[in-house]
């Protein structure tokens, strides 16, 4: 595979390919505890939300410009107080997996939280998914609690896992 390129996904350019990336780790895994495929009118809400909040979508392509991988923080929780936390996703095609692209993703999606005067970016992780935990605890992330038995899917009970880094920013955090 040919260098990554990095890009900041548009609605008009990659929901359509984020949408698949979804709709796909639904049907087939525990990283989304959603049940059905999402509708294509649902990337406008989803786009609309990340524009509002200043959250980046953070993308890789190949050299044709296929959407290989993508990632996005949001809001962790809607208080005040937890403004700077966020909580991040990232999701890699199910033909480019193990390549190294979640870390890619994950990489940038560090660099803007710290852009963005981000404290802490948390990661809820289906206990069983030792890939996304092993690339979270190599960038640096630490497991700092288990929800057990919150979600059922495929048949089974799922135990939710928290990660999460601490940036150094804001250089003078506000209340308010």
């Amino acid at each position: 595979m040919s260098e990554p390129i990095i890009v900041q996904c548009s609605y008009e350019r990659h929901a359509a390919a984020i949408l698949e990336i979804f709709n796909e780790a639904i049907q087939t895994s525990t990283a989304l505890f959603d049940y059905r495929p999402r509708a294509p009118g649902s990337m406008v809400g989803w786009f609309d939300a990340k524009r509002a909040g200043n959250f980046p979508v953070v993308g890789v392509e190949d050299a044709q410009g296929t959407l290989l991988a993508f990632g996005s923080y949001g809001t962790f929780r809607a208080w005040p107080a937890y403004k700077y936390s966020v909580e991040h996703s990232v999701y890699v095609h199910k033909d480019h997996r193990g390549k190294g692209l979640g870390n890619v993703v994950m990489r940038e999606m560090i660099g803007a939280a710290r852009e963005n005067d981000k404290h802490v970016m948390i990661g809820g992780i289906e206990a069983t998914n030792t890939g996304s935990i092993v690339l979270h605890e190599r960038l640096g992330f630490k497991h700092t609690g288990t929800l057990p038995q919150v979600g059922f899917k495929f048949g089974r009970w799922l135990d939710l896992a928290f990660y999460q880094l601490v940036l150094q920013t804001p250089a003078q955090p506000v209340d308010g």
